[in-house]
């Protein structure tokens, strides 16, 4: 054996070795009971690189978010608000611990999110739709001025909207410089219209555990640009309350005893939960605009098995048709082809493993026309050394002319299909990009398989001074 063809052994070996490597997780993770692996996901000890199933295969719940463009600030686009919109959602969802979440644009101003194995979503639906708008507004203690509106505000049975809006024909009784909220507490505070400080200058935001009045508490660190508008704010404003706003609603008026510049926290009768989510909704960021749920759907776990038991059935019924039918047609190169199958199947799996990517009914179908490329560049190498057996060709120039007379072929037509696949990754949605995903993985790795490993094998039978090969 020469160096290069010991060489070219080697790589092929410890390609194998890896994807051995990559694919052993997977089956160590489903082939634990179904309780088993919820609970360690639940515990964070769900392994990074493996292959995730989509929600079409494991069963859970998808929501359709609409963005409230008209609620957008007129200066930000609304691409750049979506995008956004989108990326503030996934880590709120991450920080929460929900694995394999697909969030997708849909349209204009719609968001797909897709919780697989989450049956009952209300969690994430309300961690996902709160705007967590935090702002700091200080709280005008003398009313007098404001008695018109209070008066028509006790008056009135329904003040504020369920988002905490006060009813304009109350506040277009208030000036300019002032504002009335409601309270988490009940009732209502005037606070300063305006406010100073807002979740944008928030640093950091961590759950604290227990405060003074026994519940749990958010603490929270500041920018430096940040630090310097809340000690200007507070510096200014001693023995004043300070109003701590969340999504229009006074969660607590602290008074200020002294100037804060780093640090602060948010009190109040929060649960741990309300705690929690309020501390990760700090942390991702606001939403540029409010969302709401327009469609919830749940897809049970027994649809999910169904699909899964279906999609391999069919993969599997149709690899071992595929195997049988090139080792009889094709007799010794058919069963070298075989072998290149198998192992494109097996480094496919790891490279998903390994982008710890999401498998869907789409993409399975992606990954059974990638081996039917596969297999079909293949059929060319073979017909094309079935041409200069018929010519008389020694054994060296049947396989060596075979390869490179099918090449032009086999590129091309790889490469027309990954450009097709790509366009579908670009533009298409949801189900549409896991078929692309699937399917351009699959002809990068068909390539390797169906030239490079069965050459690599044909190279190793002719050390061996065949004087014929079985085609």
């Amino acid at each position: 054996m020469s160096n290069r063809l010991a060489w070219k052994w080697g790589f092929i070996i410890a390609i194998l070795l890896g994807s051995l490597y990559l694919i052993y997780p997977n089956y160590k993770w489903y082939s634990k009971p179904l309780a088993e692996r919820e609970a360690l996901d639940t515990l964070g000890e769900r392994p990074k690189r493996m292959l995730n199933l989509g929600l079409d295969l494991r069963g859970g719940s998808s929501l359709l978010l609409e963005l409230e463009v008209a609620k957008l600030d007129k200066k930000e686009p609304l691409n750049e608000a979506m995008s956004r919109a989108i990326e503030i959602i996934r880590n709120r969802i991450d920080q929460y611990g929900l694995a394999e979440t697909q969030i997708t644009r849909q349209g204009d101003k719609w968001i797909l999110v897709q919780l697989p194995g989450v049956a009952n979503p209300e969690r994430a639906e309300a961690l996902i739709g709160k705007t967590a708008m935090l702002e700091f507004r200080i709280v005008k203690e003398n009313t007098e001025a404001y008695s018109k509106a209070i008066a028509k505000l006790e008056e009135s049975e329904k003040p504020f909207d369920e988002d905490g809006v006060l009813d304009p024909a109350i506040a277009q009784l208030m000036p300019d410089d002032a504002q009335l909220m409601r309270s988490k507490e009940g009732g209502y505070m005037v606070v300063t219209k305006t406010a100073a400080v807002t979740g944008a200058d928030l640093d950091n935001a961590k759950l604290t555990m227990y405060g003074e009045n026994g519940y749990p508490e958010v603490a929270f660190s500041f920018t430096a640009e940040g630090s310097k508008k809340f000690g200007k704010l507070t510096g200014a404003n001693i023995s004043k309350r300070l109003a701590i706003v969340l999504d229009n609603t006074i969660q607590s008026a602290p008074t200020i005893q002294s100037r804060i510049t780093r640090d602060g926290r948010i009190s109040g009768t929060f649960t741990l939960d309300e705690a929690k989510q309020l501390t990760i909704v700090l942390k991702a960021g606001a939403l540029p605009a409010p969302v709401k749920v327009i469609e919830k759907k749940t897809i049970g776990p027994t649809l999910g098995e169904d699909s899964i038991k279906s999609g391999l059935t069919a993969s599997l019924f149709g690899l071992i048709l595929i195997l049988v039918f090139m080792a009889v047609y094709y007799k010794g190169a058919g069963f070298i082809s075989d072998i290149a199958l198998v192992l494109n199947l097996v480094l496919l799996t790891a490279v998903m493993s390994y982008f710890s990517a999401t498998l869907t009914l789409p993409g399975i179908a992606g990954i059974i026309l990638s081996l039917a490329m596969a297999i079909d560049a293949n059929v060319l190498i073979i017909e094309r050394m079935r041409e200069e057996t018929l010519l008389g060709k020694p054994i060296y120039e049947i396989i060596h002319l075979g390869y490179d007379k099918a090449w032009s072929a086999i590129f091309d037509s790889n490469l027309t299909t990954i450009i097709v696949g790509a366009c579908l990754l670009q533009f298409g949605t949801g189900p549409v990009k896991g078929f692309a995903v699937t399917l351009i993985i699959g002809l990068v790795v068909s390539l390797f398989t169906a030239v490079f490993v069965t050459r690599a094998i044909y190279e190793l039978i002719l050390t061996s001074n065949p004087k014929e090969i079985s085609l």
